[in-house]
């Protein structure tokens, strides 16, 4: 008899993980591309990406495939999902889809319970409630425009903005007048605002500056405010999902996930831990190690009703794939 299969997807603005995961959570395959975001490659652009990844799984990994998980990070408002969930169903990818925004891949990956409290910090910021009874949370999450603040280039920004200051003297001296041009290969942050002004530098690569200020926090009393300014974003969001839910005197997980929750520095998750204990007192704060994809193929197995061995194993197997960084199209297991 011929197992059905979940096709997972995590797509998120720098990369993409695709991976077909047998009901008994057996990896068959796992692809890695660019981003999908459709804010940034609007519709067909992100279908395109979505579409070549899935011809490389399946050149290698066959099998009917039941059920289809599809997790991206542009998927914010109710219209954007639904526009990605009838583009989608018309192409016919599997007997039934789900698409929703990242952050609930984020939520099953740290939790078997299936409900709680995600908020991620990777290019962006984003949170998630899910109550026990179903009932959810979700904030729009489209920056600044709708009062978000704190993912990576949020926080590269303003260090490169601190640089400045301190270099000009508006503002306090910091580390990272020196650290952030030393990034780029510059001298200043006065070339490296000329560089992004002028267009030979993407303002997108501030990104890479946010580890920066993660670093510089336990010196730096400018890096350190930034750090502290996040932590209270992150449990800003936190209060307000469980609060909505009526979950905050409960005893209730909130996972933080994303590249600066996972960079494990201390001062941001005291200070996050510190901030949501005044919220209440039996909420718990863990950082989910493993990447989205698992969550997102966790959700399938879910739908399938697999078992608690299929979905250990796919979480195993899926977690020791994503984690070597490369794209494993073909990548196979026995049953």
């Amino acid at each position: 008899m011929t197992l059905p299969v979940v096709l997972a997807v995590d797509g998120g603005a720098y990369k993409t993980d695709l991976a077909l995961i047998r009901a008994d959570g057996a990896l068959l395959a796992l692809a890695r591309g660019p981003q999908t975001s459709p804010h940034l490659l609007g519709l067909d652009g992100c279908l395109r990406v979505l579409e070549d990844l899935l011809g490389e799984a399946r050149a290698t990994a066959d099998g009917p495939i039941e059920v289809a998980h599809v997790m991206l990070a542009g998927a914010d408002l109710p219209a954007e999902e639904q526009a990605l969930q009838e583009a989608i169903d018309a192409r016919g990818w599997a007997a039934r889809t789900s698409v929703r925004n990242d952050t609930f891949a984020v939520l099953r990956a740290g939790t078997e319970r299936g409900w709680g409290v995600a908020v991620v910090c990777g290019a962006g910021i984003n949170c998630v409630g899910v109550a026990p009874d179903g009932r959810h949370a979700r904030f729009p999450s489209l920056g600044a425009i709708t009062g978000d603040w704190g993912g990576g280039g949020d926080v590269g920004l303003a260090a490169l903005s601190a640089a400045a200051r301190s270099e000009d003297g508006r503002g306090p001296t910091t580390s990272l007048e020196r650290s952030v041009p030393a990034h780029f290969g510059m001298s200043s942050p006065q070339e490296v605002a000329e560089a992004i002004h002028l267009g030979r530098l993407d303002e997108r690569s501030v990104l890479g500056l946010a580890p920066l200020v993660l670093a510089e926090s336990g010196e730096d009393a400018v890096a350190g405010e930034l750090v502290d300014r996040l932590a209270a974003e992150v449990v800003a969001f936190a209060r307000v999902a469980l609060t909505r839910l009526d979950l905050a005197e409960a005893d209730v997980e909130v996972i933080l996930g994303g590249g600066l929750m996972r960079a494990g520095n201390g001062r941001l998750e005291t200070g996050i831990e510190e901030g949501l204990r005044a919220v209440g007192s039996r909420i718990v704060a863990r950082v989910v190690s493993e990447p989205p994809i698992v969550g997102a193929a966790l959700l399938g197995l879910d739908d399938l009703g697999s078992t608690a061995e299929a979905r250990s194993r796919a979480r195993a197997e899926l977690a020791a794939a994503a984690g070597d960084g490369l794209a494993m199209t073909g990548r196979t297991s026995d049953g």
